[in-house]
């Protein structure tokens, strides 16, 4: 399928989603979530195991692009909560509810509901000189497509706060720090250190991996008794996989297990 606003391409198991739109500084658009959502379907049908998001360009994404189509005269939809319910929302929740990992290469900053799509990934590598900022103060608005609960969720309620009330750019350093991101990589090598990351993933259990990445989400908004249950039910379903019968096998006769993602 050719794609207008983003790019794809496939190593082994792992398929790198590029949002390619370098002159708009990879803004988003209905259009872009869309092929993205397509390219991961496709993806998935012809057995990735791991996906890497990318940005091309000196960004990873702006935000909304506020001068496109889909804005008004005044620059802004009439009814942003409409945009967000048909557009971005639904991406956002097919992300989460992935049964394989995502790892999320921050080439240059993000910003807006760019922070949102970067911060979606299970594991987040960013560039030294990429940054971070919630944008939406400087025009009257809220963080929004999930960046009030991821950053919430991942650097506390304080932080969270300076963030969208300050609108201040957020560096790397500071951002590991918080724990919004993994690993800082020197400028040019987030790509490459991500799709590393990526076919290691994808090169292990995937089954046990896509269960981790939902079980931990879950344990982000339940109590205790809840996570013991699910970790019961999680554990007895891939117990029961082939992945983990060929791990036991391997561990007996002292080799590296040949995980199939099944």
């Amino acid at each position: 399928m050719a794609y207008q606003h983003i790019s794809v391409s496939s190593e082994g198991a792992v398929t790198t989603l590029a949002l390619a739109r370098p002159e708009k500084l990879n803004a988003l658009v209905p259009e872009l979530l869309e092929e993205l959502s397509a390219a991961i379907d496709a993806a998935l049908a012809d057995g990735a195991r791991a996906l890497v998001l990318a940005g091309e360009g000196r960004f990873f994404c702006s935000g909304a692009d506020l001068a496109s189509d889909q804005m008004g005269s005044s620059g802004l939809p009439d009814d942003l909560g409409a945009l967000l319910e048909t557009s971005y929302n639904p991406f956002i929740r097919k992300l989460a509810a992935l049964d394989v990992p995502i790892v999320t290469a921050l080439n240059g900053p993000a910003a807006g509901a760019g922070v949102s799509v970067a911060l979606s990934g299970d594991i987040i590598v960013m560039a030294q000189s990429a940054y971070l900022l919630l944008a939406f103060v400087n025009i009257g608005l809220v963080p929004d497509a999930g960046a009030t609960w991821m950053i919430a969720r991942g650097a506390g309620r304080a932080r969270a706060l300076e963030m969208a009330m300050l609108g201040e750019r957020m560096g790397a350093d500071e951002a590991k720090a918080a724990g919004l991101v993994a690993r800082v990589v020197p400028d040019g090598e987030a790509l490459s250190a991500a799709q590393a990351i990526a076919a290691k993933l994808a090169a292990g259990p995937t089954r046990a991996i896509g269960a981790m990445r939902r079980q931990i989400g879950f344990a982000l908004d339940n109590d205790i008794e809840a996570v013991l249950s699910l970790e019961r039910d999680n554990q007895r379903f891939c117990g029961r996989t082939a992945d983990a019968a060929e791990a036991i096998g391997a561990f007996l006769v002292k080799r590296k297990p040949n995980f199939r993602g099944q």
